[in-house]
C-alpha cells in the first residue's frame, strides 16, 4: 500500500514538474521558436531604440531585422546613396543622349549656300565681249580711188580678230615721205566711237586735191602709210599703179561706221 502511494506521489510530482517546465518555456518565447513560427510574423514586431544593441551587435541585429522587412538606418542610407548614384547616372545618360540632338545645329552650314556667289563669274563673259583698240595685228586695210566725190580716196579697215575693236579718232596718212599729216574735218567726228565686231569694217575718206584745181604743191604719190590706234599701229595699203595726185588741200575724215558717212566729206 505504501509502495503504491509513493509511486503515485512520484508520478504527480513528475507531472507537476513537466507542467512547470512547459509554462516556463511558453513564457520565455523559446517554445514559439522551437515550434517553427512563420517568418512573416517577425514583421509584426516593432523594434524600440531602447532595446536596439549598438556596435557589432547592431550589425547582426540589423541584418536580422532587414531580413524581416525592417529598414535599417545605416543600411538604408548606404543603399539610398547607391540608388541615388545609380539614378543620377541614369539621368546623366539619358540627358547625354538627348543632348546629342544638338548635332542638328550643324544645319547652319547651309549658310555655305552663299558659295553661289560664284555666279559672279559671268563677269568673264563681259570681259570677253569688251572691246580693244584696233591695231594692224587684228585688221586689214585697203585703199581705193572712188569716182564720186571727185579726188577722193576711200580707206576700208576690217576687223580680222576674234574680239571687238574700237576705231578711235581719225587716220593719220602720209603719202610717200611727207613730213606732216593732213588735218581732219572736225565736223565729221562721230557721236560715239566706232566699234567693229569680228568681220565688220569701218571707213574713212581722204580728200586728195581740190576739185577745181585751186590747190598748190601738187604731186603724184606712189605709196601710203596710215597710222591709227593712237599712232601705235601702221598699215601700208597699196595705191593704184599710176599713183594718186595730191596737193595742199588734202584732208581726212574721222572713222565712220558706214561708207556713205565717210564719203560725205
Amino acid at each position: 500500500m505504501s509502495t503504491r502511494t509513493n509511486r503515485t506521489r512520484m508520478l504527480v510530482a513528475a507531472a507537476f514538474a513537466a507542467a512547470t517546465l512547459t509554462l516556463t518555456a511558453c513564457g520565455s518565447g523559446e517554445g514559439v521558436k522551437d515550434e517553427g513560427a512563420p517568418v512573416g510574423s517577425a514583421s509584426t514586431s516593432t523594434p524600440t531604440a531602447a532595446t536596439k544593441p549598438s556596435g557589432p551587435a547592431q550589425k547582426a541585429s540589423g541584418g536580422t531585422s532587414t531580413g524581416a522587412g525592417q529598414a535599417d538606418p545605416a543600411s538604408s542610407t548606404s543603399e539610398g546613396a547607391a540608388g541615388g548614384a545609380a539614378g543620377s547616372s541614369g539621368t546623366t545618360g539619358s540627358r547625354g543622349s538627348s543632348g546629342s540632338t544638338g548635332a542638328s545645329g550643324s544645319t547652319g552650314t547651309s549658310g555655305t549656300s552663299d558659295s553661289t556667289g560664284v555666279s559672279g563669274s559671268t563677269g568673264s563673259k563681259d570681259s570677253a565681249s569688251a572691246s580693244i583698240r584696233c591695231s594692224s595685228a587684228s585688221t586689214r586695210m585697203a585703199a581705193a580711188v572712188v569716182s564720186r566725190p571727185l579726188n577722193h580716196l576711200l580707206l576700208t579697215i576690217t576687223n580680222t580678230g576674234s574680239k571687238n575693236c574700237d576705231l578711235t579718232g581719225y587716220p593719220a596718212v602720209r603719202f610717200d615721205g611727207a613730213q606732216s599729216v593732213p588735218p581732219a574735218f572736225e565736223d565729221s567726228k562721230p557721236q560715239a566711237v566706232v566699234t567693229l565686231a569680228p568681220g565688220e569694217s569701218g571707213y574713212a575718206s581722204v580728200l586728195l586735191s581740190a576739185a577745181d584745181g585751186s590747190g598748190s604743191g601738187g604731186r603724184t604719190a606712189k605709196s601710203l602709210a596710215v597710222f591709227f590706234g593712237g599712232g601705235a599701229s601702221v598699215a601700208r595699203p597699196s595705191l593704184p599703179a599710176q599713183g594718186v595726185y595730191v596737193d595742199d588741200s588734202i584732208g581726212v575724215s574721222y572713222w565712220q561706221s558706214t561708207m556713205a558717212d565717210a564719203l560725205a566729206w
